[in-house]
Formats: structure tokens, C-alpha cells, sequence
């Protein structure tokens, strides 16, 4: 007897069935980027070619992509990807998923890049994970240069891969190291805007964290220390050699944090703001180097 063909849609119908018994969340946006992911189909094609047989190889790598977000593995580790603003960008076990609260630390930067009128700004982005910020600055800013750095190793790989398949990897350097240690010395002084995603769940929340966070992101990226503030003081004392006057320095906080950070920036800052993101919490803390 021959095998069953299945169709796009056979499959969508099963993954969704499926992914809800083993208690995804979103089981239907689940299935519809493991089936994009395998097929190269968008998630508007897969209904707009819900006929489609799969072929063998699209199969295999359903059933991989399905076992996988069964064990509980992040959707965005599944497929190797993240839309990021105007970007996707690569993401892998190892290297923190982006989210959507950090696209408001981005337009906090470009917002004050328009008004200072910088079309070719030097900016520092620490703490880069994905790259996700260094790269949405460098396409949305094409004259702009941007140095990120990390602790990690695989996301220093990652978002240096990123740069490349993006296309900036000419603008966009790259460095293992502790916040701003592995930046050329030349640039003390003359930075037009440091952005900042530190760590900052505090340590005592971490456990508390879905398994699927957990699990698979790295701690190194989500402990921010007891108040969740640990590297966030070290940054907001540090960029002040780094940015040139009338710089910024913008950091994604735990809402709990933020209006703490902002105590820390008082001493040494002005025109200090603090962010909400889309959701309307208190997000990003940031202030300009007098």
C-alpha cells in the first residue's frame, strides 16, 4: 500500500491537535512556524498552499521541529529564528531570545540620534545577546558604526554571523568581554549613545522563571544579581568615559528596577526619562551625559 501524502494543511491540523496535548500555549502559531520553518513556506502561504503534499525531506524536518517544541524547547530555538523590528535575526540554545520590550530601547536611541541631528553616529551596544540592537541600529542608520560586546561566547558568534547575513558586518564589531574592556580605547569620549539589555531579572526570581526560559536560556543573561541591578550600576558608572557630551545612555530594566537606575543615573546625568514599552510598563531608563 503506498504511504499517505500529507498536505500542508494534513499537517497543520495534526501539529495543532498535537502541540495542544502536550499543553503549548499557542499551539496554532506553534505549528504554523515549525511548518514555514520546514517548508520555506510564510505563515500566509502555508493557508495559501494548505494543498501542498510535503516532500520527504519537509517531513523529517517537521517531526524534528515537532519533537523538539514538544520537550518544552522555545518556538524561536526551534526554527533558529526571531523577527526583531525590521530584522530577524538568528537565535540558537546558548544566546538569549529577544524581545519585543527591547525595541523600545532601540527607538529610545534612534529618537535621540534624530534630535541631536548625529546621521553618522558611533554607538556602543553592551550586552549584545543576538545583536539585535547593534544590528537594528546599523540597518535603520546606515551611516552609523556600532560596537557591541558580550560575555558569552556563542552570542558573541551568533550575532557576529548576524552582522554578516545582514549585510553591516562592515559597521558592526563584535567582542568577547565585560561591557565596554573590549572596545578600542580611541573610542573614550566619543560615543554618541550607549544602549544596554543587561541581565536583570533578580536572583531570587530566577527560579520562578516558565521551565521554558529556564530550561533553555543561558543565566548568564537573566540573573541580574539580588536587586537585579548588578551590572546596571556598572554601566551607568562606566559609560560616562565612553560617551561623548550630550550622549546617551539608555538601559532595559525589570519594571521594578527602573526608577532604582534612575536613582543611580542622577548624580552624573540629565534630561533623565524613564520609557514604557508597549505594554506600558516602565521599561527603559535613560539619560544624556551633560
Amino acid at each position: 500500500m503506498a504511504e499517505r501524502v500529507w498536505t500542508v494543511k494534513d499537517a497543520l491540523d495534526w501539529m495543532v491537535g498535537y502541540l495542544t496535548d502536550k499543553g503549548d500555549d499557542q499551539p496554532r502559531l506553534s505549528a504554523e512556524w515549525l511548518l514555514s520553518a520546514a517548508t520555506g513556506l510564510s505563515r500566509v502561504e502555508v493557508y495559501a498552499y494548505h494543498d501542498r503534499p510535503l516532500a520527504d525531506d519537509e517531513r523529517d524536518r517537521l517531526r524534528e521541529g515537532v519533537r523538539r517544541r514538544a520537550d518544552g524547547m522555545p518556538l524561536q530555538y526551534v526554527t533558529g529564528e526571531m523577527p526583531f523590528r525590521h530584522i530577524v535575526v538568528h537565535v540558537e540554545p546558548g544566546v538569549f531570545i529577544p524581545r519585543p520590550e527591547t525595541e523600545t530601547l532601540v527607538q529610545v536611541g534612534l529618537d535621540h540620534l534624530a534630535r541631536a541631528g548625529v546621521t553618522a553616529p558611533h554607538v556602543a551596544d553592551v550586552c549584545t545577546g543576538s545583536g539585535c540592537v547593534a544590528l537594528s541600529v546599523a540597518t535603520e542608520l546606515p551611516g552609523s558604526r556600532v560596537w557591541a560586546s558580550d560575555r558569552n561566547e556563542v552570542a558573541v558568534r551568533v550575532a557576529t554571523d548576524n552582522a554578516d547575513r545582514l549585510g553591516v558586518g562592515d559597521r558592526v564589531e563584535v567582542s568577547l568581554g565585560d561591557l565596554f574592556a573590549p572596545f578600542p580605547a580611541r573610542l573614550r569620549g566619543s560615543l554618541h549613545a550607549v544602549l544596554a539589555n543587561p541581565p536583570y531579572i533578580p536572583s531570587a526570581d530566577i527560579s520562578r522563571l516558565p521551565s521554558e526560559i529556564t530550561g533553555f536560556e543561558p543565566e548568564l543573561a537573566l540573573d541580574g544579581g539580588p536587586d537585579g541591578l548588578d551590572l546596571a550600576r556598572r554601566i551607568v558608572a562606566e559609560a560616562r568615559e565612553w560617551l561623548a557630551p550630550g550622549g546617551l545612555l539608555a538601559i532595559e530594566l525589570d519594571e521594578r528596577c527602573v526608577q532604582d537606575a534612575v536613582n543611580q543615573m542622577e548624580p552624573w546625568y540629565e534630561e533623565i526619562d524613564i520609557v514604557k514599552d508597549l505594554a506600558g510598563r516602565d521599561r527603559v531608563a535613560a539619560g544624556v551625559l551633560p
